[in-house]
């Protein structure tokens, strides 16, 4: 029999895994398709609009994307929990709580975003104007996401990887045709075009679920809202550290080097998040979940400079095509590229440590609150000063040292606290917290 703790047990395990789970390749492969469309989307509309104009449209979605983490409540990740383990009759109480939950606190949180425009245009150092399209989309993204894990929580990959790949499509499609035929240049009209596609694809994913409002519970709801607790607080402190760089960099240098900054950061960021998800949803989390965690960890730590090298080479690779689809706006320099890799490269690694400490529960979990909590200030400090005196470069320079901290601080704390654990087999805490997987 093969060694639980051993390379070859890995494998082992991966093989059966994907051997069982042979009949989510097709959605899968439909979905990382779709992903590839929703890039070159973004790659066509960042050459054609400009940086100054993609950089407004960068600010924008990620203003969104922060406000997403407090619409959502991380929700969705308790669907993927939920719905599958949950009895047919039971199904439509969970979906249809948590989708009038979420419609409610959205509007709730829109309302009050747009009653106390004034400070927070201030303190995010955009307009009115973005304020509330940023608002916008953070609702439209907010059902997306909520409504995609509806389908997987159900099990309808094969729907979801369609309804993704056509609305991807129709994006990608309407938007060329926008930007080539009508010459339509504002960065505006895409957004209220993204904002459409994520609503599109909501409602048809809805059309696929039983929402009776009636079955709606309070009680429900609390109990939801309490189980996502981990990993809300989690999504929190992500979106601060990795989303407010781009926040600093408008205020003190603007749109245009928000634009470029895009290029070197926020596609390869996005492309190795996309890998990174459908590589570990399909095989590794189930896998990570049931290893040992000490082992786990060490074996972690003797992989990590090849993770880390590989992760430099393909961001590098990656980043230098995209510099020469997207022309003279978008200046390519070698220097800004290799300290974009090397920050991709200590990315890749705090996202591999994330994963393995989400997959042992409340425990694990709690070990990477710890240690968000204690890196975050480090990281926000050193993302305005280094922002505000270098710009670009400097913000480039902030975020593979933000990497760089919290990866030292999540591999110190897991080293003592799983050199400190019980023992296996010992009793430990049934309680899980909800893994930060999309699905299989």
């Amino acid at each position: 029999m093969t060694p639980r703790g051993t390379a070859g047990g890995l494998r082992a395990r991966a093989a059966r895994l994907l051997h069982g789970r042979g009949w989510a390749v097709g959605p899968t492969v439909t979905g990382a398709a779709a992903s590839g469309v929703t890039a070159a989307t973004g790659l066509v509309i960042a050459r054609e609009i400009g940086a100054a104009a993609f950089g407004h449209f960068t600010v924008v979605l990620t203003i969104a994307t922060i406000l997403t983490v407090g619409m959502l409540m991380s929700l969705h990740y308790v669907m993927y929990q939920e719905l599958p383990r949950a009895e047919p009759p039971d199904r439509s109480a969970l979906v249809t709580t948590a989708l009038l939950s979420a419609l409610g606190l959205t509007a709730a949180l829109t309302g009050a975003g747009l009653l106390a425009a004034a400070p927070l245009t201030a303190l995010l150092g955009v307009d009115v104007r973005t304020l509330c399209f940023s608002l916008a989309l953070a609702a439209a993204m907010t059902v997306n996401q909520l409504t995609e894990s509806f389908l997987r929580g159900l099990k309808r990959y094969v729907l979801t990887a369609v309804l993704k790949f056509a609305v991807a499509v129709a994006y990608l499609g309407g938007s060329s045709y926008c930007l080539l035929v009508l010459d339509i240049r504002d960065a505006e009209f895409y957004l209220v075009a993204l904002i459409a596609t994520n609503a599109v694809f909501a409602v048809a994913a809805v059309a696929g679920c039983e929402v009776v409002p009636r079955s709606w519970s309070p009680a429900l709801a609390r109990s939801l809202y309490r189980h996502g607790g981990y990993v809300t607080v989690l999504a929190v402190f992500t979106a601060l550290v990795f989303g407010v760089d781009v926040i600093f960099l408008n205020h003190w240098a603007g749109p245009a080097d928000v634009g470029v900054y895009s290029v070197y950061n926020g596609f390869p960021k996005r492309l190795f998040g996309v890998l990174f998800t459908d590589g570990i949803g399909l095989v590794l989390l189930p896998t990570l979940a049931t290893m040992d965690k000490p082992a786990l960890l060490r074996r972690i730590g003797r992989i990590t400079p090849a993770v880390a090298a590989a992760t430099v080479l393909l961001s590098f690779a990656g980043s230098t095509v995209f510099f020469l689809l997207l022309g003279e706006q978008y200046p390519y320099e070698l220097d800004l590229m290799a300290l974009s890799a090397a920050g991709m490269g200590a990315h890749m690694l705090f996202n591999l440590y994330s994963t393995v400490l989400l997959m042992d529960g409340v425990r694990g979990a709690k070990v990477l609150i710890g240690c968000m909590v204690a890196g975050t200030p480090v990281a926000l400090a050193c993302q305005a000063a280094l922002t505000a005196w270098q710009g670009l470069a400097g913000a480039l320079v902030a975020f593979a040292l933000s990497n760089l901290i919290l990866v030292a601080l999540v591999a110190a704390a897991a080293t003592r606290t799983y050199r400190r654990a019980a023992p296996a087999g010992a009793a430990r805490s049934q309680e899980t917290a909800p893994s930060q997987e999309t699905a299989p």
